[in-house]
């Protein structure tokens, strides 16, 4: 049965449930990888999770909470081999796509978590447990009535800000230029969050372009990046 503080946060979820159909390379690479690579919110022990047991080393370790289908984080991960990812994603044709990509590249530092992010940091993540959180292109939730679903709010914010180590980084985007105002606003008023920069980021040249960035681009919409550091003695 579900606890009263889990029902009071199904009210915004990191991700949007979507279909559930796999391709048959996507639902081999499943088969084959998710006992290594995967693991459900459910089937998480109670507590913090064992980071050092579940990569099998001790590394820096980054959280991208909405993974899509992946080829952004796939690049990431074949990028810095010495960082722990951890990709968070309920739609499962996404993590089997990511499954076959991690196959293609034999990435050894990509754990794959399905369910939601806001539970997982929540219940299985220990105060500053992490050096990094990535939140690219979350739903936009773009009418007016349906702003109050987004994720990006004071007390998620609030609670990355708590499992980030003092140093650790917390990188936005979004095309959505009302949303970005929003993170903006709302992630500045994190008093253990300092922004890197004097407002927007510069898009770093290391996050890769996906297909949805340049879709976006196609269409006219800016894609603006936030980076905040956490702050020493928070």
């Amino acid at each position: 049965m579900e606890t009263t503080d889990r029902k009071k946060r199904r009210g915004v979820l990191s991700t949007t449930q979507r279909g559930v159909r796999m391709t048959a390379g996507q639902r081999r690479a499943w088969d084959e990888h998710w006992s290594e690579l995967g693991s459900k919110l459910e089937d998480l022990p109670a507590g913090p999770t064992d980071l050092v047991r579940w990569f099998g080393r001790e590394a820096p370790t980054v959280l991208e909470i909405g993974s899509g289908m992946g080829e952004g984080t796939a690049q990431l991960a074949v990028a810095a081999p010495e960082v722990n990812h951890i990709a968070a994603e309920v739609y499962t044709a996404g993590l089997g796509q990511l499954m076959m990509l991690a196959e293609k590249y034999d990435l050894e530092n990509l754990r794959l978590l399905q369910g939601d992010a806001i539970a997982f940091l929540t219940d299985h993540v220990a105060p500053a447990g992490l050096d990094g959180v990535r939140i690219y292109f979350p739903d936009p939730w773009p009418k007016k009535k349906h702003h109050k679903r987004r994720l990006v709010a004071p007390a998620f914010i609030a609670l990355v800000a708590s499992r980030l180590r003092p140093g650790g980084t917390l990188h936005l985007a979004t095309d959505w230029a009302h949303y970005a105002d929003q993170m903006l606003a709302v992630c500045d008023a994190e008093p253990t969050l300092r922004n890197q920069y004097d407002g927007w980021a510069p898009r770093p040249e290391w996050r890769p372009v996906t297909k949805f960035e340049s879709r976006a681009q196609a269409e006219g919409r800016e894609v603006r990046d936030l980076i905040y550091v956490k702050r020493s003695g928070s």
